[in-house]
C-alpha cells in the first residue's frame, strides 16, 4: 500500500488497469533504444506499464525494442503528440503532471488532445513537492521541476511500495551532464531549464542500489 493517503486514489486507478496483482511495474522513458527482444518481453510481461510524454511502442513487423503495452501514461500539457500517444486512449489511464503550475504557468488545452480524453491529475503537494524535496533542490527559489521520467519512477515506487520496478529509456542515468537529449521519436531537444538531471541521476542510482528498482540497458540485448 502507499504510505501517503493523498496518493491512494491514483493507486486505485492504476490498479484498475493492471493485469492482476501489481508485483512488477515497467517504467519506460523515451531515450533511443536499440532493438532487444528480451527488454521488450520484460516490459510487456510487467503487471503495469508506465510510459511518459511523446512515447512510442513496438508495432507488428518492427524489431522488438520497447514493448507494445501501455497501461498508465504520465504526460504534460505541452507534450508533442506522437502517433502512439493517444492510440487506444480509452483503454489507458492518463495522469497529468503540472509541476510548473506551482509557479504560475497558465492552463492550456492542446488541440492534439481527443475531445473526450479523461485524465487524473497528480497533485503537486503529493508528487512534485515531495520529489523535489527528495532531490534536495531549491525548487521554490529557482522554479524547478522533476522530469516526467523520474516522476514516473518515483510514482511507481510510492504507489506500490511492494512492487519491483523495471526502469528503462532514461539516458541521463549514464550521462547526467547532457544539455540536450534525443528521443525515440522526434528531434533532439534541449534539457529544460527547470530540470536538474544530475541530481535526478544520483537519486535514481540510489534507488537502483536498494534493489527495489532494476535498470534495463538501452543498448544490446539483456
Amino acid at each position: 500500500m502507499t504510505s501517503d493517503p493523498r496518493l491512494a486514489p491514483l493507486r486505485e486507478l492504476a490498479e484498475a488497469y493492471a493485469r492482476g496483482p501489481v508485483r512488477r511495474i515497467a517504467v519506460v522513458g523515451n531515450a533511443p533504444m536499440e532493438p532487444s527482444a528480451s527488454r521488450a518481453a520484460a516490459i510487456d510481461g510487467a503487471d503495469l506499464v508506465f510510459r511518459v510524454n511523446s512515447f512510442v511502442t513496438d508495432r507488428p513487423g518492427q524489431p522488438a525494442t520497447q514493448g507494445s503495452r501501455t497501461d498508465v501514461v504520465l504526460f504534460s500539457r505541452l507534450v508533442p503528440a506522437t502517433p502512439h500517444l493517444f492510440d487506444r486512449y480509452r483503454e489507458r489511464l492518463y495522469v497529468l503532471l503540472e509541476p510548473m503550475r506551482m509557479y504560475g504557468r497558465p492552463e492550456l488545452w492542446p488541440a492534439s488532445w481527443p475531445a473526450d480524453l479523461g485524465f487524473a491529475v497528480a497533485r503537486n503537494d503529493a508528487v512534485a513537492i515531495p520529489l523535489n524535496t527528495e532531490l534536495g533542490l531549491p525548487w521554490r527559489e529557482e522554479q524547478l521541476a522533476p522530469t516526467t521520467g523520474t516522476t514516473a519512477a518515483w510514482l511507481a515506487m510510492n504507489l506500490f511500495a511492494e512492487a519491483e520496478v523495471l526502469l528503462t529509456g532514461i539516458s541521463f542515468v549514464d550521462d547526467p551532464t547532457q544539455t540536450s537529449w534525443q528521443h525515440q521519436w522526434g528531434d533532439s531537444v534541449g534539457v529544460g531549464p527547470e530540470h536538474r538531471i544530475a541530481a535526478e541521476a544520483v537519486l535514481i542510482s540510489g534507488w537502483l542500489a536498494t534493489g527495489r528498482m532494476r535498470f534495463l540497458p538501452l543498448t544490446g540485448d539483456m
